[in-house]
């Protein structure tokens, strides 16, 4: 059988649309590899795929390296996992995360199944740009007050709130990172 996917994105360009023919017997690697092809992605993100139901929740979770191991975790692998173990009825959605950081994605539905086999996945349409694969801002923008050493991680509430003479240094002269006996 062959499967024909459509994906769009709720950011950036509205016209952004990508259409996928895919055997039934391919991989969800395959499926990953044709999207990120098709939008000039690099692979170096942890991106998922999640099984979605007709609200758009998500379900079973296709991982692209095993997460968790162990009999009570139902785990599986974009490399191990034909996209017919869990997709087999037109309608189907599911979302494919491409920024983990920030849990940005691309929705994904099955709109067609034909009879016929094909090797992998292929991007048969292209319309629009994609958005950025990773947003520019700094998970960690504002944390420490970055005008030198001693206001690391330290910023003006703490600072107001605690003298830093108070605190108790004894016990601290020894730790040393450098030997390794740490971790």
């Amino acid at each position: 059988m062959k499967y024909r996917f459509t994906f769009s994105c709720e950011e950036g360009d509205p016209a952004f649309r990508r259409v996928f023919e895919a055997d039934a017997d391919a991989t969800f690697l395959d499926l990953h590899n044709a999207i990120l092809k098709s939008v000039g992605y690099p692979d170096d993100q942890m991106t998922s795929f999640f099984m979605c139901n007709d609200e758009w929740e998500k379900g079973q979770e296709v991982t692209l390296v095993e997460m968790e191991s162990g009999p009570e975790y139902d785990n599986m692998v974009m490399n191990e996992t034909r996209l017919s173990d869990l997709i087999d009825e037109v309608g189907q959605r599911l979302i494919y995360i491409f920024d983990p950081m920030f849990e940005r994605y691309f929705f994904g539905s099955l709109k067609d199944i034909k009879p016929g086999s094909m090797n992998g996945v292929e991007c048969v349409e292209s319309k629009g740009k994609a958005p950025k694969q990773l947003k520019s801002e700094d998970p960690f923008a504002g944390i420490g007050g970055g005008k030198g050493d001693d206001d690391f991680m330290l910023d003006d509430e703490f600072k107001d709130e605690y003298d830093l003479g108070d605190l108790d240094m004894e016990g601290f002269q020894d730790l040393s990172f450098d030997d390794g006996t740490m971790f």
